[in-house]
């Protein structure tokens, strides 16, 4: 009887020590959230997924659209303003992947097939604030707390961030939302992209790239989803009238940040 007591107080202890530890507030929105991965850990699995991609993908290293994703990625970066984020950009040539991410820190990638609809530096500014959001929220750290906590519990969710497997490294490319198609992909939650939208909307005027485009952006990827491969990167994003009414509602307070650069 004893002991139970004493193993049931070690795990209230250890519950409340996680729960302490991994509370942490969103920049933006202001709202609370949990995570049983601290960001150092994020950072370090973000960087093995995207040395991962990197190494099996073909890049871009030059040329005006690689020019265009450092441009506007770095804009992005700046307003983000994470100083213990290493940023960095790829161009990765794949012209029928509509799809980009930025991991945990910092670490930003483009396919160009996502770039004929884009079209310009304000519509790569739509998906990378967008992208960058989802990092700097900490959504990746989020979605793995929880998929992973309730079948493992804390100890066994450490023990799993230690090991190098094929199998792990599937699991953190998933839960950060790395993946050339929709099948491979867990998309985040409704209320994270919303949230996204919300903060990556924020973070472009902060860049000085005009928010009021974002609406019409989101309008052409909705469309593109249509086709017989849709966007990895819409994920399971709001619909088209639901966003737009979003958009519509946050953009007064992105519009206190938006000045056009000189």
């Amino acid at each position: 009887m004893k002991h139970s007591r004493a193993v049931h107080m070690g795990l209230s202890l250890m519950l409340a020590a996680l729960i302490a530890t991994g509370c942490a507030t969103v920049p933006i929105t202001g709202r609370s959230q949990f995570n049983l991965i601290s960001d150092s850990e994020a950072d370090a699995l973000g960087v093995e997924a995207y040395q991962k991609v990197v190494s099996e993908s073909r890049l871009i290293t030059s040329g005006p659209e690689y020019d265009q994703v450092r441009r506007v990625g770095g804009r992005i970066a700046a307003a983000a303003d994470n100083p213990d984020f290493k940023w960095e950009f790829c161009l990765i040539d794949a012209p029928k992947t509509v799809n980009a991410f930025c991991l945990p820190g910092g670490k930003i990638a483009v396919y160009n097939g996502l770039l004929p609809i884009t079209k310009d530096d304000t519509g790569l500014a739509v998906v990378l604030a967008h992208e960058t959001a989802h990092a700097i929220a900490r959504h990746g750290a989020e979605r793995m707390t929880d998929q992973l906590a309730i079948q493992l519990g804390g100890a066994g969710l450490q023990q799993l961030l230690q090991q190098k497997s094929p199998a792990m490294q599937q699991v953190v490319m998933t839960a950060f939302g790395v993946g050339t198609t929709v099948g491979v992909m867990l998309p985040f939650s409704r209320s994270l992209e919303n949230e996204a939208d919300h903060i990556g909307l924020v973070f472009m005027a902060k860049a000085g790239y005009d928010p009021r485009q974002a609406p019409e952006f989101w309008r052409r990827m909705i469309a593109a989803s249509s086709g017989a491969n849709p966007p990895a990167f819409l994920g399971d994003h709001p619909s088209d009238a639901t966003r737009v009414q979003n958009l519509q509602k946050w953009m007064p307070e992105a519009l206190k940040y938006y000045h056009q650069p000189n």
